[in-house]
């Protein structure tokens, strides 16, 4: 095994512990603006890979394609879920907090 790949495994698994630290210390009323942060920070993203995907050529173009069209569901489900909790906190046109089912 080559140095280089031991380092970044060592850093992977670092930033998923660190990762998985700070986000379970959240408290549930922060949850949903940093949901639509994270899912801000994703679109972002997600146009540097299209971007990127244009420079590609051969059978990475399909791996590419995929990963951008996987990355796209990702950031409008998370849109799509923020949206939804945050139609729980809004007043309905009859007085009640939300929307009745």
């Amino acid at each position: 095994m080559h140095a280089d790949l031991l380092v970044e495994i060592y850093v992977f698994v670092l930033a998923v512990f660190v990762g998985f630290q700070l986000i379970s210390k959240v408290p549930s009323v922060l949850h949903t603006p940093l949901m639509s942060a994270t899912n801000a920070i994703h679109g972002i993203i997600l146009v540097g890979a299209v971007t990127l995907l244009t420079a590609v050529h051969g059978g990475l173009v399909v791996i590419g394609g995929l990963a951008v069209f996987l990355a796209t569901l990702n950031v409008v489900g998370g849109f799509v879920v923020t949206d939804r909790i945050l139609e729980m906190f809004r007043k309905s046109p009859d007085g009640g907090a939300g929307r009745s089912a």
